[in-house]
């Protein structure tokens, strides 16, 4: 059986490497690209973007930023009519609530592994299924993003 290297890849064989889980899918920036514009149809990208923003923040290393950061994601994703907030449960948020005075580069973990799961068992395969995956895995267009979303 010869080896497959993902350096190799054609735009269409990545494409269709991406329903091999979703970590493929989100560390590939069409890949990425392709399922925030999947989210974005079904009005849920708050969860990519709250998922990203956490990645985003573990990697933050000044305590100050690390406050600055934890507040914004805090009023943007977490609290009570949030602009994007997210579906977590009472317990998860009423921790966030509470650690959020005094936060750490882990005060999001919980609700980012839930937000996770919830992408993983519902988001996930439903963008498996669209016409959006479905387009991109039929034709070469991958790499040109502007082809198959014009209004990027």
């Amino acid at each position: 059986m010869p080896m497959k290297c993902c350096f190799h890849r054609s735009p269409t064989t990545e494409a269709a490497a991406w329903c091999e889980n979703m970590d493929t899918l989100l560390t590939n920036q069409a890949g990425l690209e392709a399922f925030r514009t999947f989210l974005k149809s079904e009005f849920s990208e708050e969860n990519v973007e709250f998922w990203l923003a956490c990645e985003d923040f573990k990697k933050t290393e000044s305590a100050e930023k690390i406050a600055s950061k934890a507040k914004m994601i805090y009023s943007e994703f977490i609290e009570a009519d949030a602009p994007k907030e997210i579906n977590i449960d009472f317990s998860t948020r009423d921790l966030i609530t509470k650690n959020i005075a005094e936060p750490t580069v882990k005060c999001f973990d919980e609700a980012q592994k839930l937000i996770y799961s919830l992408m993983a068992k519902d988001s996930f395969p439903r963008f498996l299924k669209s016409e959006i995956y479905k387009k991109l895995v039929d034709s070469n267009q991958v790499g040109n993003n502007k082809k198959w979303l014009p209004f990027l």
